[in-house]
């Protein structure tokens, strides 16, 4: 358990200032605000379930699919949900699969592929393999579907095992991004003092008018 949660922290870490959490406190840093409204600024964007937020999401997602269809690994039946979810016509009518798809990463997440094997781990010690194979399954499934419906390479994301994996620790799902808060709090106050020390301009975004003009 506690190797399994040094896994998570460090997985969770952040990695880099271009994710929207750690670019909210580096924005807020540049008008010279204390380090507290800062942190509570990269708290507020985590707290979003398309940022760090997504963990819970996939895993009530994950509970739904197991209360409709049970732990299955039944390569139809899991796509049809996929489809579904992306045709905004399951969960919770978003029209996203949460755990699937990155900015960033699209071939694979390395952070996914780590959280995955300990997942594993965790499953089959508490007795929870089957579990552990009906999201690997539905990871297929959601991946061909989105190359399907939507035509894109996608591949799971650090969310994607990351709320089962919680679970598995006995963590309640409203801690789920909490964690995700402690594992970033490290580099959001480096930032936070790197910005500071750097004395870095006031980050104010152009915006370009793209509307109807006047002739």
């Amino acid at each position: 358990g506690r190797q399994a949660m040094d896994t998570l922290l460090v997985l969770h870490a952040d990695h880099g200032g271009g994710n929207n959490s750690t670019f909210a406190n580096v924005v807020i840093s540049s008008t010279g605000k204390d380090i507290y409204s800062c942190i509570s600024a990269s708290v507020g964007s985590l707290k979003g379930p398309r940022h760090g937020g997504a963990n819970a999401k996939v895993y009530q997602q994950f509970l739904t699919i197991l209360q409709d269809v049970g732990t299955t690994q039944d390569p139809q039946i899991l796509y049809d949900i996929a489809v579904r979810l992306l045709k905004k016509d399951y969960f919770d009518k978003s029209g996203l699969i949460y755990g699937i798809g990155h900015a960033i990463y699209t071939i694979s997440d390395p952070r996914a592929t780590a959280m995955k094997e300990t997942c594993q781990m965790l499953a089959h010690e508490k007795g929870k393999d089957k579990h552990f194979e009906t999201l690997v399954a539905f990871e297929k499934a959601a991946i061909q579907a989105m190359k399907d419906i939507k035509g894109i390479d996608a591949c799971p994301n650090v969310d994607f095992y990351s709320g089962l994996t919680y679970s598995l620790l006995g963590i309640d799902q409203s801690l789920f991004t909490p964690m995700f808060c402690i594992a970033r709090t490290a580099g959001w106050v480096t930032h936070h003092l790197e910005n500071r020390q750097n004395n870095r301009k006031l980050i104010r975004p152009a915006n370009v008018y793209v509307g109807f003009k006047n002739k």
